[in-house]
């Protein structure tokens, strides 16, 4: 009996039927930029023929569309999905996402090493591949409290999995420039492996120390001339649409042909209700295409491009002797998947009942006590009182300052000038911190919002006008074992429950995306004004990103890396 390499060879020669054909179409050629009308042979998980005719032993008439290598995700939180790894391998796969890169960092901030292996054994399941960077930073920084501590110790058991890729981004980027021993006995233990960055607004000497430690990805570009840059010293820049950090625009005029070696795309976080009505890596594809990027530029950086940057050798172009990761589009400029092949397996329904369910874990994860609504108040000032000025479709904030009215004695709310309050609670009960403050940019004029969704350490975030309804929304959090929720004069009028870590829900994605368009609805019912106002909350208590957060411990100024308040 012929072993599965000599059935490749033999298939590739054509001595004997491949395993499939595609036939009729054409294939996006990336190293030359070509359209080639040819038949594409499968053997297994491979292909094995491009450039000729084959015969085959299931045939598949695709005439009239393009074939291009599927699409690599090189950083993401599956977590933001809202939804778990095997609901989001169904979720986007049939989009043409076969390969993700994922950093479990906010499970692992909840549940540790729990966590990680979670996402571990989902992955060995999963139809698409989705591979993992163990998680850099838990806790991100002493400025809050998570649910984990995750020492060098505690990552090196997995370093060997074969899911794993190495080391990822690395966010305490002050740590690294002054040496910290936590951070460095992390980044000497993956010296010569894969060590992914996280630096917004890095430049210079400081950028030159932070990369000297061996890091080579980064996706926290926010402009073409900070990716320039960063692309001159050396790093690979992973090109960012999320569903709040929106970068694609912003970067447009570095997807060249020329740099598309150094590029790939991600989405970092993305809820399903975006993907359902926009797409995923594709919706960037189409949007840079029709925006004027020239499509070999964009498919590189979604494919080879990305692969190389991480080590995955076996991906990224229609060519024999690579895996089989295709999806058939309509055209390059619409990039609608008709058809999607993963490592060699067409991507149906019937496939992905074929993958062995794993058990979920941290379904207890919230708890924080009950709250009060005097628990909410902040004392009068007559001096200027720190705000944080969220900016729409972005994660950094600004650190803006007012005079706000008394309210008896203590400090008010300013509808007039959209300023309303925040406050984190630490959820994990290790020591039931509660910090209060003030946000500027929501739009409510009334009611409250809160979540367990608050990088990177999870505690209970909510944002309101009435002291009243933010304890009535951070308390039902815990009788829902997390998620969102949406109060209104007393009542709860919107929640999703994401009992998993308090981060993904055990509904389908299909549900999650109904409830959460209804979640949506009753934000928008209070004058939220924000797009996506669930995740633009989630990031404001996290502090390694500019300019002002808030964490259970208190207001954070990042550019000073310090409590303030």
């Amino acid at each position: 009996m012929s072993t599965a390499l000599e059935r490749m060879i033999d298939q590739g020669v054509g001595r004997e039927p491949a395993d499939i054909v595609l036939k009729g179409g054409r294939f996006f050629d990336l190293t030359t930029g070509e359209l080639v009308a040819s038949d594409i042979a499968i053997s297994g998980g491979r292909i094995v023929g491009t450039y000729g005719d084959y015969v085959g032993r299931e045939e598949i008439d695709i005439s009239g569309r393009i074939v291009v290598p599927g699409f690599i995700d090189t950083h993401l939180h599956i977590e933001s999905s809202l939804v778990t790894p095997h609901e989001f391998d169904r979720c986007v796969l049939p989009l043409g996402i076969t390969t993700v890169i994922c950093d479990p960092h906010e499970i692992a901030n909840v549940l540790g090493t729990e966590g990680i292996q979670f996402f571990l054994d989902s992955a060995l399941e999963t139809i698409m591949d989705i591979r993992v960077q163990l998680s850099s930073c838990v806790p991100a920084t002493h400025l809050e409290t998570a649910g984990a501590d995750l020492p060098i110790e505690r990552l090196l058991p997995f370093r060997d999995h074969p899911k794993v890729i190495g080391l990822a981004e690395f966010m305490n980027f002050p740590g690294v420039i002054h040496k910290d021993p936590v951070c460095l006995a992390k980044l000497d233990a993956f010296q010569g492996g894969h060590i992914d960055g996280h630096a917004p607004l890095l430049r210079g000497k400081d950028l030159n120390g932070y990369l000297s430690a061996g890091i080579r990805t980064e996706h926290e570009c926010t402009t073409a001339e900070e990716a320039m840059e960063k692309i001159r010293k050396g790093m690979h820049i992973l090109v960012r649409e999320g569903s709040v950090s929106k970068d694609l625009h912003a970067l447009m005029p570095i997807i060249t042909e020329r740099l598309s070696p150094y590029l790939a795309l991600c989405t970092d976080d993305r809820n399903p209700l975006d993907i359902a009505e926009q797409g995923h890596l594709d919706h960037m594809i189409r949007t840079a295409i029709a925006a004027g990027v020239e499509p070999l530029a964009i498919y590189r950086a979604a494919s080879i491009s990305a692969a190389r940057a991480f080590g995955l050798r076996d991906r990224g172009l229609v060519a024999p002797g690579w895996r089989a990761d295709l999806v058939v589009v309509d055209s390059l400029e619409s990039c609608r998947a008709q058809m999607v092949f993963s490592g060699g397996r067409r991507v149906t329904d019937a496939l992905f009942a074929t993958r062995r369910p794993v058990p979920p874990v941290g379904l207890d994860s919230v708890k924080a006590g009950h709250v009060n609504a005097s628990d909410f108040g902040v004392p009068y000032s007559d001096s200027d009182t720190s705000v944080i000025g969220v900016l729409p479709g972005k994660i950094i904030t600004e650190h803006r300052r007012y005079r706000l009215p008394a309210n008896g004695n203590e400090t008010g709310v300013d509808l007039g000038r959209d300023i309303i309050k925040v406050a984190v609670i630490e959820r994990h009960g290790v020591n039931g911190n509660h910090a209060n403050g003030f946000v500027q940019g929501f739009g409510l004029k009334k009611g409250a919002i809160a979540s367990t969704v608050g990088h990177d350490s999870h505690n209970i975030c909510v944002v309101g006008v009435n002291v009243e309804d933010m304890a009535t929304a951070a308390n039902r959090l815990g009788q829902i074992k997390g998620g969102f929720v949406v109060v209104e004069d007393g009542k709860v009028t919107g929640e999703i429950a994401l009992p998993v870590a308090g981060l993904m829900s055990l509904e389908p994605h299909e549900s999650v995306r109904d409830t959460l368009h209804h979640l949506r609805q009753a934000a928008f019912a209070l004058g939220a004004t924000l797009e996506e106002p669930f995740l633009q909350l989630a990031f404001l208590p996290l502090p390694v990103i500019p300019h002002l957060k808030i964490s259970d411990r208190g207001l954070v100024d990042v550019d000073k890396f310090m409590l303030i308040g």
